[in-house]
């Protein structure tokens, strides 16, 4: 067992992790990267749809394309790289926190003077979604699916039903029916798709597979094959509608059911989380409320852009690297139950460098909406938008610089 010591320590080697190694190492610090798998990239390794890149890049990339950039600017600098490692304990040491590492080589400690959770998002399980049955072979979650397609070449299933109508899951109809498979359906709880719009049409119009609203998978049926799948009818709760049921035959049930970012390193460290974005309450800085500990990407709350999962990384890794320890101050952003998540939650008045990134979503369906922010009464933003979703998440910059005091009360809602 060795100890070794080093500035900044960024686990997860997806998109966020990338770029906020690149950018902690660009402020000159010195950088481990940790990633259990055997390569960088994340899930990007596995998205071959070009849907990146478009606003950062201005071009719209494949998820491999997109990663290899990154992984190109990793390479240019100092960054310590750390694969099929994972992290089995972390704990706070004095003004440190220390990181037990277990790889082939065996075990290894680091001290980090500062970390960043950069550990991405987990898919909700069809348990988790409700589905009842045994889970027999054929029933997986899209990314799985995706998996199996994309990387090792495998078809999942031959005749499949789609539980949700998140993007990924309109993807992987769309590359099923693709590969030959026959998508009965996807079957969305909501009255409106749960992903973006443009993947209504591009992934299930355009290839003919229906979209069932107010619809959701009840029960399976299979023990060792996945044989059939019950649909019903829901209610406006979204509660399953007694004898409305009807018995499909498939043998592939790909559930796409949201994202839960995935924190279980940070709450050991007794990160708070927050109920809205699930992901650690965190300032403009990215820095949660634990001193020194920086969360970034869909660990913070979970993105529809890979654009902004980099931008979040860039602004954790680099404001990781400044971090010198110091009272906090804070000034909490109040948004209204109309946002269905916001962030930052607060800002730290005694370290504001410009303007402040905010991400947020809509709680329901909004047109022609405008977004207001006040500070102590007096209005400093006003962002007006022609059509809001809650799928989609938008993002807004603003200086507060001038205007904010540490007893300032910041207020934002839609008019």
């Amino acid at each position: 067992m060795m100890m070794s010591r080093v500035g900044v320590a960024v686990i997860g080697g997806g998109p966020a992790g990338l770029s906020a190694a690149i950018s902690a190492s660009d402020e000159g610090a010195s950088v481990l990267l940790i990633e259990q798998d055997a390569r960088l990239g994340g899930i990007l390794k596995q998205c071959i749809h070009d849907d990146f890149g478009f606003i950062r890049y201005d071009e719209r990339l494949a998820g491999p394309e997109y990663a290899f950039k990154d992984i190109s600017l990793l390479k240019q600098t100092k960054t310590f790289v750390l694969l099929q490692t994972f992290v089995s304990q972390l704990v706070r040491s004095g003004n440190a926190f220390q990181l037990t590492l277990c790889n082939r080589h065996g075990i290894v400690r680091v001290e980090a003077t500062t970390i960043v959770f950069a550990t991405g998002c987990r898919e909700r399980t069809a348990k988790q979604a409700s589905i009842h049955g045994m889970m027999p072979a054929g029933v997986m979650t899209a990314g799985t699916a995706q998996y199996y397609m994309n990387i090792h070449g495998q078809m999942p299933a031959k005749r499949c039903v789609i539980f949700g109508s998140n993007d990924i899951g309109m993807i992987m109809a769309r590359r099923l029916t693709l590969e030959g498979a026959k998508v009965i359906g996807v079957y969305e709880p909501a009255d409106a798709p749960s992903g973006r719009l443009r993947y209504v049409t591009q992934c299930l119009n355009d290839f003919d597979i229906p979209l069932h609203f107010g619809h959701t998978v009840t029960r399976t049926f299979g023990s060792q094959r996945l044989r059939a799948v019950e649909i019903s009818r829901v209610d406006k709760d979204q509660r399953p509608i007694y004898g409305s049921e009807s018995i499909v035959k498939c043998d592939g049930l790909i559930t796409s059911a949201g994202l839960i970012p995935e924190n279980n390193l940070a709450e050991s460290l007794g990160v708070p989380l927050s109920e809205n974005t699930q992901g650690p309450i965190c300032d403009q800085n990215n820095m949660t409320m634990v001193d020194g500990a920086f969360s970034c990407g869909n660990a913070m709350q979970v993105s529809d852009l890979v654009d902004y999962v980099s931008e979040s990384g860039e602004i954790a890794g680099r404001s990781a690297a400044r971090y010198m320890q110091q009272t906090r101050r804070y000034v909490k952003i109040n948004a209204s139950k109309d946002f269905l998540t916001f962030s930052p939650h607060c800002i730290d008045f005694d370290i504001m460098r410009g303007d402040i990134t905010i991400f947020f979503r809509a709680r329901t369906v909004r047109e022609n909406a405008t977004v207001r922010m006040t500070v102590d009464g007096t209005e400093v933003l006003t962002n007006e938008y022609t059509y809001l979703r809650p799928a989609e998440m938008e993002r807004i910059s603003v200086n507060l610089s001038s205007v904010l005091n540490v007893d300032s009360k910041i207020e934002v809602s839609f008019i």
